[in-house]
């Protein structure tokens, strides 16, 4: 979970870039976790507690999350 979560926050500044190196900075201050975390983070709260994968999405996107992607 944690890796994924990582990689969403490392990969959000080269998302639609099409960076063909391996060479930059993980992290940068415009890295951000995107709706790919939202999301992954809900399906875990519903493997885990046994919610209503609708309910779960509906709370997750139900809070404002300015400046992701």
């Amino acid at each position: 979970m944690l890796g994924a979560i990582a990689g969403d926050i490392i990969g959000s500044v080269h998302e639609f870039r099409g960076t063909k190196s391996a060479d930059f900075p993980l992290f940068v201050p415009e890295s951000r976790f995107t709706d790919d975390s939202v999301l992954a983070i809900a399906v875990a709260d519903c493997l885990m507690t046994g919610k209503n994968y609708l309910d779960a999405f509906h709370e997750s996107w139900s809070t404002p999350t300015p400046a992701t992607g």
